[in-house]
C-alpha cells in the first residue's frame, strides 16, 4: 500500500519542468563553445558564397551550431540562464569586433607586410556585425523562450518536438534580421536574389538543426545525467524524448 501511494505521488513530478543550476563546469564549457562559434561565424559572414544558384555566406556552416548549443543550455538550465548566456555571447562577440578594429588601427611596423590581408580578413564591416549580433540576440532569445515554455507546459516529455518548434521560430527571426541588414553589404541588390538569400539561409539553418536533433537529444541526455543539480523523478531525465 505504501509503495502504491509513493508511486502516485511521483507521477505529477515526472511531468514537471526540471532545470539544473548553472554553477557546474559543464555550463561554462557550453557557454565558451557558443561564444567561439558565434565569433567565428561573424568573421565568415562577411564573405559572400555561392554554390551554383545557392547564395549564402562564409559562416553558414558554423551558425547552426550556436543554436544547438543554445538548445542544450535552454533545455538543461532554463530561460534565465539561457538569457544570461545569450547576452554574454553577444557582449563577447561585440568585444572581439572591437579588438579586431584596434589591431588593424595600430601602426604597422615597417617590415610588416600583412596589413592589407589583416584588414580584408578581420576588418569589421559594421553592418555585418550589427546584423549578426541583432539576429543572434533576437533569434536565440525567441528560440530559448519557446523551448522553455513548451517544456513548462509538457514537462520532460516531447523533447524532439520542442527542439524542432523552437528552432523554426528562432531561426526565422534570426535569418530575417540578418539578411535584411547584411544583404546589401555582400552585394545583394535585387529582390529575387535577396529572397534566395533569405529562404536558403532559413531552410539550410533549420534543416541542419533538424538533422542534428538526434545528436542534440543525446547531448542533452548526457548533460542531464551528469549535472549534479539536475534533479529528476524516476527516469524522467533519461527518457526526455
Amino acid at each position: 500500500m505504501g509503495e502504491k501511494s509513493a508511486s502516485i505521488k511521483l507521477r505529477p513530478q515526472a511531468s514537471r519542468a526540471i532545470f539544473a543550476s548553472a554553477g557546474s563546469p559543464y555550463f561554462s564549457t557550453v557557454l565558451a563553445l557558443m561564444a567561439v562559434v558565434v565569433i567565428l561565424s561573424n568573421i565568415g559572414a562577411a564573405k559572400g558564397v555561392t554554390f551554383g544558384p545557392i547564395v549564402t555566406d562564409g559562416g553558414f556552416f558554423l551558425f547552426p551550431l550556436a543554436y544547438i548549443l543554445g538548445d542544450v543550455i535552454s533545455e538543461v538550465y532554463g530561460f534565465r540562464v539561457a538569457r544570461r548566456a545569450i547576452i554574454t555571447t553577444f557582449v563577447l562577440a561585440a568585444f572581439s569586433t572591437l579588438c579586431f578594429w584596434i589591431m588593424i588601427e595600430l601602426p604597422a611596423a615597417d617590415w610588416y607586410d600583412g596589413q592589407a590581408a589583416l584588414e580584408r580578413t578581420l576588418g569589421p564591416v559594421w553592418l555585418i556585425v550589427l546584423a549578426s549580433l541583432l539576429g543572434f540576440l533576437v533569434g536565440q532569445t525567441l528560440n530559448s523562450f519557446v523551448l522553455v515554455k513548451m517544456k513548462e507546459r509538457f514537462g520532460e516529455r516531447g523533447l524532439v518536438g520542442r527542439l524542432m518548434g523552437s528552432t523554426g521560430v528562432g531561426e526565422f527571426a534570426d535569418t530575417l534580421i540578418f539578411c535584411s541588414i547584411a544583404a546589401s553589404v555582400i552585394g545583394i541588390t535585387d529582390l529575387k536574389t535577396f529572397l534566395n538569400y533569405l529562404v536558403v539561409g532559413f531552410v539550410y539553418k533549420t534543416a541542419v538543426e533538424f538533422l542534428f536533433v538526434p545528436v542534440t537529444t543525446l547531448v542533452i541526455r548526457w548533460f542531464k545525467r551528469r549535472e549534479p543539480s539536475y534533479v529528476a523523478t524516476g527516469s524522467a531525465a533519461d527518457n526526455a524524448v
